[in-house]
């Protein structure tokens, strides 16, 4: 937990320290405070702060904080000495000041280098970091070590590790809570749209470090490269130039990419995570081959602004944001992030040549960013969309199955802030 400020203070200087929390009570509320027994009680009865407290100086808590130091966890210390009159029970500093020398941590002795350091941190960004261990196929151990590395001297970072008992949406509202400067999610898209709901209608921006298998909302964003991409995502976030796009709400869960109706669905759900270990994004291009031939037509009903129309649909797609890859998502060739409308494609496909043509033509269509003017695809555009079908089908959200049709989407315009680079026009590349 590298965001954590320790705090010690002899007897003569305990109201010292008391006052000195009081005075910057808004700025320590962003930090995780650890403090030797007494002056952390004399702290809390204080303030509103929360502190966790070790051991009183005369016990050992002094070391207990010097053990934190040496691992990493503290960024700055601040111990109010007595200089002419301490106690012999009372702690001494020169361990904890060797400690702290040899660690690079910042170590404050009086009032005024306290102030020196709490002028500083006011300045600095706090960012919290939701990372997904388990996403993608790399070594997520030595993913995390590689982004600390990167960020930590900028940022004072506090990592949190999703969990299967551990929603990363939960994570996010903690850190919100804790008034985030700015917040980060790693992982796959089922991550990021999870950290994204929580963040949807703040001002608090969003980083994204994709490790997962597809990675489609960071290569929409024009984030995902296959050289350096971790490193290439860090420095876009210290960059510091956000992009203020869309998203939207599907049966009230929290949509940046899109939604999947029948065969995206079914693709997904044969994409197994055993599979996606072991072949990476070809997964699933391997699930949609086997799902080409068991791919049935359903009826679906589509309502836009009062109006019923019924389609005959092997897939449906809803589109807050696309890269090229997601081919059913491009039957206009280029989804838009940023135009407060849903891309809504449906495609029609009467045997497995047919598709492979139609999704070639949709893959296209993408890369040029032109119509394909496919005549078993329709496109549709607009704010919101009510969609049912029968028989009724699986949706996917953002990567993972949520359940069944009926579905309701409202686009949410300009209501979330991501760290991405700045698009390029048609004129920036001629």
């Amino acid at each position: 937990m590298a965001r954590t400020i320790a705090l010690i203070a002899h007897d003569a200087k305990k109201d010292e320290m008391v006052n000195f929390a009081l005075n910057h009570q808004p700025l320590l509320s962003r930090y995780h405070l650890i403090a030797t027994g007494t002056t952390g009680k004399r702290i809390k009865d204080a303030t509103k702060l929360e502190i966790e407290t070790m051991a009183s100086g005369s016990l050992g808590g002094d070391v207990q904080i010097a053990a934190k130091v040496v691992a990493g966890e503290v960024i700055a210390t601040i111990f109010l000495i007595d200089p002419l009159n301490a106690q012999p029970h009372e702690p001494d500093i020169q361990a904890l000041l060797r400690i702290c020398n040899l660690h690079l941590v910042p170590l404050a002795t009086n009032l005024a280098t306290a102030e020196a350091i709490a002028n500083s941190f006011a300045q600095s960004l706090v960012a919290h970091l939701i990372f997904n261990p388990v996403s993608g196929n790399g070594n997520g151990q030595q993913d995390l070590e590689f982004i600390k590395q990167i960020l930590e001297p900028h940022l004072h970072l506090e990592v949190h590790l999703t969990s299967p008992d551990i929603d990363p949406r939960e994570l996010a509202e903690q850190a919100i809570a804790q008034d985030a400067d700015l917040i980060i999610a790693s992982g796959g898209d089922g991550t990021i749209s999870a950290v994204a709901g929580a963040v949807i209608g703040t001002d608090i921006p969003l980083g994204v470090i994709p490790r997962g298998t597809a990675n489609a909302f960071s290569m929409a964003l024009g984030i995902t490269q296959q050289i350096n991409q971790l490193r290439r995502a860090c420095e876009i976030i210290l960059a510091g130039k956000v992009r203020t796009i869309d998203a939207a709400l599907c049966n009230n869960l929290p949509l940046i990419l899109l939604a999947g109706i029948g065969y995206e669905a079914e693709t997904i759900e044969k994409a197994d995570r055993e599979a996606k270990n072991r072949w990476g994004s070809l997964a699933y291009i391997m699930a949609g081959w086997r799902q080409l031939d068991e791919q049935q037509l359903f009826e679906a009903e589509i309502e836009i602004a009062g109006e019923i129309r019924t389609f005959q649909a092997g897939a449906i797609t809803i589109a807050n944001a696309a890269p090229p890859t997601s081919v059913l998502a491009q039957g206009i060739g280029e989804v838009v992030v940023d135009d407060g409308l849903l891309d809504i494609t449906i495609a029609t496909v009467d045997n497995k040549l047919q598709a492979v043509t139609t999704l070639l033509g949709m893959l296209g269509a993408a890369l040029i960013r032109t119509n394909a003017g496919l005549d078993n695809v329709v496109h549709l555009r607009s704010p919101k969309v009510k969609i049912s079908a029968n028989p009724i089908q699986k949706v996917v959200l953002d990567g993972e199955i949520i359940g069944n049709t009926p579905l309701e989407i409202e686009c949410l315009p300009q209501s979330l802030k991501v760290f991405a680079p700045v698009p390029q026009t048609k004129n920036d590349k001629q």
